[in-house]
């Protein structure tokens, strides 16, 4: 199955989307392959794009003062994003976003997403439902960031998401537990 039919599967997941509407939101998508470590967006730039990752997987990040990234999410196929503050404020993103492996997006351009959230109701629906995902799952990452260790953590990714920690090299990961490499390979040691 092609990346447009496997993108029409999981909205279909999402909304009650009719076939007309469907192809309405399906031909703004367009593909794009991009090469491992290929920057999509920059702290600084504003995010324009929506992506649909058929295969691979893409990061958004942020750089603290000391230099230290820290990993906000991870995109792996099948999956939607961007950098969402950017991407709706408009403004500035803190964020980069990169590829993590060779990845096969299906993109889409802001303008016509928020055109489709304004001419097709189900489109709106699909984009409500993103935004509940999107709250959840950052306060799920906060809440465990807060009240369990490291070892939890990772315990908790390793469960819900074993192709992470397959896929993903250790410095992504340890990002993204907030947790050194050396504590990371301690705990995928034992």
């Amino acid at each position: 199955m092609g990346a447009k039919e496997n993108l029409k599967q999981l909205i279909k997941m999402f909304s009650s989307i009719n076939v007309a509407d469907l192809d309405k939101v399906i031909n703004c998508f367009h593909s794009r392959s991009v090469k491992k470590n290929t920057n999509l967006l920059s702290e600084g730039e504003v995010a324009k794009e929506f992506y649909y990752i058929n295969t691979g997987c893409i990061r958004t990040y942020f750089i603290t003062k000391q230099g230290h990234e820290k990993t906000r999410y991870i995109m792996i196929e099948p999956s939607i994003g961007t950098a969402l503050t950017s991407f709706i404020s408009q403004k500035p993103s803190f964020e980069f976003v990169d590829a993590l492996e060779d990845t096969e997006l299906l993109v889409m351009n802001r303008n016509d997403f928020f055109r489709l959230v304004d001419e097709v109701p189900s489109w709106k629906d699909f984009y409500l439902k993103i935004m509940e995902m999107a709250y959840s799952f950052q306060n799920a990452k906060i809440e465990s960031l807060v009240t369990l260790s490291a070892k939890q953590r990772y315990e908790q990714l390793f469960k819900m998401h074993p192709k992470l920690i397959r896929r993903i090299s250790n410095k992504v990961l340890a990002s993204y537990l907030d947790i050194t490499q050396e504590t990371l390979s301690r705990l995928k040691s034992k």
